[in-house]
């Protein structure tokens, strides 16, 4: 009967039969048995006796489950598993990234300021390689500050810098610096973005040492001086970054008379512009180009009438001067 009935258990699950004490090991132990991700469950217990006690049968009871995989928690989809921030956070990030703000802008303004100072004074240091080529190319002199003539019916106001033939419209050309041709935005400051002293003018920011230098037309002394005349070529500045109430001035006034401007009225309008953060650019008659910091407003027609944040390089004529 036994047999019989392990036989049926078997064949009813479509397995080979097995030994009955395997079965029964099974069953007392009630342990799972898997394979292939099927899990079984042989549960056993004793039959009640029956009223004739002449035997013991046992009933057998078979679950199956089948092993699936876990699904793991569902994170962000609901708000159980998502941290956001509190208002409290929100804000001292808010605070912090202010703060980082206020320290690193100052300092990437001051390194715009300064890659502007660097070109700048690229720029001067061009002008005077240029005024060395002028030099000897011109008998030993240096071009002169600005003179006016006509050719031909047509009217030129030469200049150092630029000369402007004038028409409808006017013609603006490289100036006498050049001798004939350069590349005009190295006329140009990048840190200046006011007027020019001549209205035509479509780059500027820079001046000449008209004082002592350059000299003009309408100057006590209309020739230029000739380069033998410099004595301290370290020390007297040649070009710098012009600038004075109205705009960008393209010719340089010492703050006191001399031989060269003796008669000359408004000096407040020659002065330099301290715009590289309070430093202002210069290249001497030696070709060397320096930032300097000390300005000077005390001149012989009067420091009310300089503009803030311009000036003189020194408080006399010192360093406009040829000796």
């Amino acid at each position: 009967m036994r047999t019989r009935m392990i036989g049926a258990m078997h064949s009813e699950l479509g397995r080979p039969p097995v030994s009955g004490a395997r079965i029964l090991g099974d069953f007392l132990g009630a342990r799972p048995a898997r394979k292939a991700g099927l899990s079984c469950v042989v549960l056993a217990s004793r039959s009640p006796p029956s009223a004739s006690r002449r035997r013991n049968s046992f009933h057998c009871k078979i679950h199956t489950t089948v092993n699936r995989p876990k699904k793991s928690p569902r994170i962000g989809v609901s708000g159980a598993h998502r941290s956001a921030f509190t208002l409290t956070e929100l804000l001292v990030v808010i605070a912090l990234i202010a703060i980082l703000a206020g320290l690193l802008l100052p300092g990437l303004s001051g390194s715009k300021a300064s890659s502007l100072r660097i070109q700048c004074g690229s720029n001067l240091r061009q002008m005077g390689v240029a005024a060395h080529l002028y030099v000897d190319d011109n008998a030993g002199f240096y071009p002169i500050s600005y003179d006016e003539e006509e050719e031909d019916g047509v009217n030129y106001s030469y200049a150092w810098d630029l000369t402007t033939i004038n028409g409808s419209p006017n013609t603006v050309i490289p100036g006498l610096l050049w001798q004939g041709g350069t590349t005009l935005q190295v006329l140009q400051c990048p840190s200046f973005s006011g007027a020019a002293n001549w209205l035509a003018d479509p780059y500027t920011g820079y001046n000449y040492n008209t004082s002592y230098i350059g000299h003009g037309q309408l100057e006590s002394i209309p020739e230029p001086a000739k380069g033998s005349d410099v004595l301290h070529s370290s020390r007297t500045v040649l070009f710098g970054d012009g600038q004075y109430a109205a705009g960008a001035d393209k010719f340089m006034r010492a703050p006191w008379p001399n031989p060269g401007d003796e008669n000359f009225v408004g000096r407040w309008s020659g002065t330099q512009g301290f715009r590289h953060l309070r430093l202002s650019n210069a290249v001497f008659c030696d070709g060397h180009a320096e930032s300097l910091r000390n300005c000077y407003t005390d001149n012989a027609d009067g420091s009310n009438n300089v503009a803030p944040g311009t000036g003189f390089l020194s408080p006399d004529n010192s360093m406009y001067e040829l000796q």
